[in-house]
C-alpha cells in the first residue's frame, strides 16, 4: 500500500507517523486504514518489537477530519454518506474496530504526544499500550467511538471532565493515570525512543504473553463489552442533531472544540505551561 497520510519506518522500533501537519494531522478513513496496515506490517516483521506512534508538525493529532476538500473526497470514493446505516458501519469500521485491534497487537506500542491530542487523538493514545507526552501536551476526550475514558481516568474523574468539555494538560494528564511519562518537550522524542529500544532487547514472545494477560484482565473485567455498548451509545448520540458535540458537517462538535479553548485562556480549571499553538 502506498501512503499518503502516514510514514512508516520498519525496524526493531518502529516508527509510525501522523503525516498530514497542514491539517494539524486531521484523521480522514485513508489515514485509519494506513495505520492498520502498517501496523500489520510491524506484527508481521519478526523483527520489529515495539512500535512508536507520533505526529508530524506542531501536534499529536486534532482529531476526526470534519471536512478538508481531501478528506470529503476520501469519504466521496468509499461511498460514505450521511445516511444512517452507512455512517454506523464507516465510523464503528474506522474508529471502534481499528482501534481495538491495534489495542490487541501482539507487540508493545508507545503513543508520543506532543500539541493537541483531541477526540481522534485521544483514541489513537488510548489504543496505544502507553502514553509518553510533552509537558506542554493538551488532551481532550470526549463520548467518541472508541470510548475509553472512563478506563482511562476513572468514572467521576471522566464525568467532571467530560461534563466541563474542558482541555487537560499533561501535567494533570499524567496525575489522572492516563499519561505514563512526562518530558520537557524538546526531550520527549530522545526519552521515548531511549526506552522503546530498551524494550526492543526483551522477548517479543513474553512481551506478548504480558500484553495478552493484561488485556485479557481487563476485558474480564467487561472492557470489550463496555467499548462495544458505548459506541452504540454514541451513535444514537451523533445522530441527534441538537447535540452540542455533532451535527452536519461537524459545526456542533467545532463548536465543543471552540467551548475547550476558551476554557483554557481562561486557566479554566488549570493554566498549562506553554500553549502548543
Amino acid at each position: 500500500m502506498e501512503y499518503r497520510d502516514i510514514i512508516f519506518e520498519p525496524g526493531a522500533v518502529a516508527r509510525l507517523i501522523l503525516n498530514r501537519p497542514r491539517y494539524h494531522n486531521a484523521q480522514p478513513p485513508r489515514m485509519v486504514e494506513e495505520m492498520d496496515d502498517a501496523f500489520g506490517r510491524a506484527v508481521a516483521d519478526p523483527d520489529t518489537r515495539i512500535v512508536i506512534l507520533s505526529g508530524a508538525g506542531a501536534h499529536f493529532s486534532a482529531g476526526h477530519d470534519l471536512g478538508t476538500p481531501d478528506s470529503i473526497a476520501d469519504r466521496e470514493e468509499r461511498g460514505i454518506t450521511r445516511e444512517p446505516e452507512s455512517r454506523y458501519r464507516s465510523a464503528r469500521a474506522y474508529w471502534y474496530e481499528a482501534s481495538m485491534r491495534w489495542r490487541n497487537l501482539p507487540i508493545p506500542t508507545i503513543a508520543m504526544v506532543h500539541g493537541y491530542c483531541i477526540y481522534g487523538g485521544w483514541i489513537f493514545a488510548s489504543s496505544m499500550d502507553f502514553v509518553f507526552a510533552a509537558d506542554n501536551a493538551l488532551f481532550l476526550p470526549s463520548h467518541t467511538q472508541y470510548f475509553t475514558a472512563p478506563w482511562d481516568l476513572g468514572a467521576r474523574r471522566a464525568k467532571e471532565i467530560l461534563y466541563e468539555g474542558r482541555f487537560i494538560t499533561a501535567q494533570e494528564a499524567r496525575e489522572y493515570g492516563f499519561v505514563n511519562r512526562l518530558f520537557p518537550a524538546e526531550d520527549l522524542e530522545r526519552e521515548t525512543l531511549a526506552y522503546a529500544n530498551r524494550v526492543a532487547e526483551t522477548p517479543r514472545f513474553g512481551n506478548r504473553q504480558v500484553k495478552f494477560s493484561i488485556n485479557n484482565q481487563q476485558d474480564g473485567m467487561g472492557f470489550t463489552t463496555f467499548a462495544d455498548s458505548a459506541y452504540q451509545t454514541y451513535f444514537i448520540n451523533s445522530i441527534v442533531r441538537d447535540d452540542p458535540l455533532v451535527g452536519p458537517n461537524g459545526e456542533r462538535r467545532m463548536a465543543g472544540v471552540a467551548h475547550a479553548k476558551e476554557l483554557l485562556k481562561r486557566g479554566t480549571p488549570a493554566t498549562p505551561l506553554a500553549h502548543p499553538g
